[in-house]
């Protein structure tokens, strides 16, 4: 087995693209704001969509099922079964994206039958200069509040209750399920996730939506709880956006090492078990057992567990995703 450079997938979505992404690929592609990277997860309510296929036409999906832990590792099929238990997307946002919600795995494990939510976490590619995103609640929210809000979609009264966070390249936000987010127009960042497409959203005016695209199929009172109506204090809005050391296991806050991480990557690293690999910039090479690889900036490249080591090499620099060990 050896690492494998996946092409763009790009399944349609309600809200525009920018055009960073197709610069950041380094081809044109389709003017759609998302490209699931190395996805074994379909569009709730829209499968396959969203799912990866392999240069040969394979379905990354089923590739995986065919020979688990040739992918993925005896130790992490014991644990997630022959789920990768992580979704990587490129994400660019050409307009501000509506308010939304992500369930917990306990809220996703009563109610949408799945033992995964949807915890997240952003690391920012290229921003404009004024670029943010809204995350969590600035104050205290009453569910008759929230639920008015929704109700009558008053976007500004719901967009005014949050707190607005600056970004810019290089940034890395950590978004916990169950917390209010927007990510703001004329963004470009890389989005490591729980493996589901499931969104409560708080806001749909203006995106060619309605209720009943809102709520995962769920009633909306049962919906909104999912959501955490509490004031972030500006300690904890820090803390889930303390980036680590540069080149540690992961650069990510300490609250996502129980989903997933994300490290940078350059010459001289050496990389081990299943993971996704985006590359950032420059080019270099990956060799192991197998051979080698030429990766450039823009290049994405899912790397089997049966890969064995792989080094790094070149001048290249690359963020590696894994799930959680």
């Amino acid at each position: 087995m050896q690492p494998i450079v996946v092409g763009p997938n790009q399944p349609g979505t309600f809200y525009r693209g920018s055009g960073r992404l197709a610069d950041f690929r380094g081809e044109e592609l389709a003017l759609r704001p998302e490209d699931w990277v190395a996805s074994t997860t379909s569009r709730f309510g829209a499968a396959p969509s969203g799912l990866t296929a392999l240069p040969d036409g394979t379905l990354l999906l089923d590739a995986i099922a065919a020979d688990p832990v040739g992918w993925l590792g005896a130790e992490h099929v014991a644990r997630h079964g022959a789920s990768p238990a992580l979704l990587v997307k490129l994400l660019d946002a050409g307009q501000r994206l509506p308010v939304h919600v992500h369930p917990s795995r306990q809220f996703a494990r009563s109610h949408l039958v799945s033992p995964y939510g949807k915890t997240e976490a952003w690391v920012v590619l290229d921003a404009a200069p004024d670029a943010s995103v809204h995350l969590g609640f600035a104050r205290d929210v009453s569910s008759a509040e929230l639920a008015g809000w929704v109700a009558t979609q008053d976007v500004p009264a719901l967009l005014g209750a949050t707190n607005v966070v600056p970004v810019s390249a290089g940034d890395v936000v950590l978004c916990p399920a169950g917390v209010p987010h927007a990510i703001g127009e004329n963004i470009l960042l890389v989005e490591v996730q729980e493996p589901t497409d499931f969104s409560v959203l708080l806001e749909w005016d203006g995106f060619g939506l309605g209720p009943a695209d809102a709520t995962l199929g769920l009633p909306l009172d049962l919906a909104l709880t999912c959501v955490d109506r509490r004031a972030f204090t500006e300690g904890q809005l820090v803390a889930l956006r303390q980036s680590r050391e540069r080149y540690a296991d992961s650069v990510l806050p300490a609250g996502a090492d129980m989903f997933f991480s994300a490290a940078r990557v350059a010459e001289g690293a050496n990389l081990h078990g299943f993971g996704v690999l985006v590359v950032t910039g420059g080019s270099g090479e990956l060799t192991g057992g197998w051979g080698s690889l030429t990766v450039r900036r823009g290049n994405t490249v899912v790397v089997p567990f049966g890969a064995g080591a792989c080094h790094v090499s070149g001048e290249v620099a690359a963020l590696h995703c894994r799930p959680a060990g």
